[in-house]
């Protein structure tokens, strides 16, 4: 599976952006997809993940009510909404995908979009 992130940029604190990420090669496989980010000196962390299969979703208590992910299988791509975006969301947004293929388990990144928020 490949991914490739698009939609980041600069914004002002208050705005918002839409990431999107588009899913290539052995898309039957992904049975999870998630939105990571990664900001200067600190961990990759999650933000939100969406189930391909019953759409369920779960968000980090950072961006809960600000932020939403979502996906459309037909064209498997996933989305990640942002809004009413603070300093502190500055990061690179990396999209993830995991499932199942051929007897084992595997988590594939993008490259990464960066998003930077300025006050």
């Amino acid at each position: 599976v490949q991914l490739v992130e698009s939609g980041g940029g600069l914004v002002q604190a208050g705005g918002s952006l839409r990431l999107s990420c588009g899913a290539s090669g052995s898309t039957f496989s992904i049975k999870t997809m998630g939105w990571y980010r990664q900001a200067p000196g600190k961990q990759r962390e999650l933000v939100a993940t969406i189930t391909t299969g019953g759409g369920e979703t779960k968000y980090s208590d950072s961006v809960k009510g600000r932020f939403t992910i979502s996906r459309d299988n037909a064209k498997n791509t996933m989305y990640l909404q942002m809004n009413s975006l603070k300093p502190e969301d500055t990061a690179v947004y990396y999209c993830n995908a995991g499932g199942y293929y051929y007897g084992s388990n595997y988590a594939a990144f993008g490259q990464g979009t960066q998003v930077t928020v300025s006050s």
